[in-house]
């Protein structure tokens, strides 16, 4: 595999597509100059056999095509493998439509290989994510009662967080094996979050990088309700965002300030997007679908609509 041009020769990136346009392709060959570069295409086989995208993708790019949605956590564990096999020591993970600036490329995996030299045990580092839709610059999140402790991205020291967002982040790949891949039965949802619980719950730590940003769409058209802007989804996500909840309420690693809160939102969730998104009555089929889901411990892709 080419070395990176401009990047470290340990640092591997992955990129997770589906059903990607021009702009896509465009941002992963800009990322192919700063590591091993692995992108992992979950579009189905026969709309990608329609828009051929390996053609137009930097020679130095791994390209995988699954032929089908396998979800965010198995395509990003296809990823990470390859880079282990490649001995990269630390991964950048992005969606395909985070924009990350040359400063985030460099400095991002630099720190992680500082930390690591340092002995300190970092499992995983991010950016502050600027999504202009939702009001700016999100804060960094501990998990509290009753209500989520919101640390403002500020200063140059390190920011210990319960969990950052998959997209920008650095993974320390030597702590990979020891925390196990990230959970492909959440399919999409809460895979970032669940992985950084049980990262801290091997005695890992998880910091947000206060002084670096990422541009990044977080959800689909944001809903307003009584002054504060929510990411709106798609049924489809309703459900998974739903069940997977439902299901980690279930499971002992996860801390209980985190459930209780979920439990706390969940009726004024079924209620916005109930009420605000349409068609209505479908975003409500899917999320008590969800529900009943999560409780009944179903995971994976849900393969037929109710």
């Amino acid at each position: 595999m080419p070395l990176a041009s401009q990047g470290h020769v340990d640092t591997g990136i992955v990129v997770v597509f589906y059903r990607p346009d021009e702009a896509c392709v465009a941002r992963a060959n800009r990322l192919a100059a700063f590591g091993h570069c692995v992108v992992i295409d979950n579009t189905e086989r026969e709309r990608a056999a329609a828009h051929n995208v390996q053609p137009a993708l930097d020679a130095a790019i791994t390209y995988v095509a699954n032929g089908e949605n396998r979800g965010i956590a198995t395509a990003l564990n296809q990823g990470v493998e390859i880079l282990l096999r490649a001995d990269c020591r630390v991964a950048l993970l992005f969606d395909q439509d985070s924009e990350p600036g040359e400063v985030l490329l460099r400095d991002l995996p630099a720190t992680m290989r500082r930390e690591i030299d340092a002995g300190r045990h970092f499992a995983l580092i991010g950016p502050a994510y600027e999504d202009g839709r939702l009001g700016g610059t999100a804060a960094f999140v501990r998990f509290g009662f009753p209500a989520l402790q919101r640390i403002a991205p500020e200063g140059s020291q390190l920011i210990d967080v319960d969990f950052l967002i998959t997209s920008g982040s650095c993974v320390n790949l030597g702590a990979w094996a020891t925390i196990g891949p990230m959970d492909d039965a959440l399919f999409i949802d809460f895979v970032d979050l669940e992985w950084c619980v049980r990262a801290r719950a091997a005695g890992f730590r998880v910091a947000g990088v206060p002084w670096l940003r990422l541009t990044h769409e977080l959800g689909g058209e944001p809903v307003k309700f009584l002054g504060r802007t929510y990411p709106g989804h798609s049924p489809l996500r309703h459900y998974y965002l739903f069940r997977n909840a439902v299901a980690l309420m279930k499971r002992s690693y996860v801390p209980w300030q985190w459930k209780a809160n979920e439990l706390l939102k969940m009726p004024f969730r079924l209620a916005i997007y109930g009420i605000w998104l349409k068609p209505r009555r479908r975003h409500l089929q899917m999320a008590f679908l969800g529900i009943w889901h999560g409780l009944m411990g179903r995971g994976g892709p849900l393969t037929a609509v109710h």
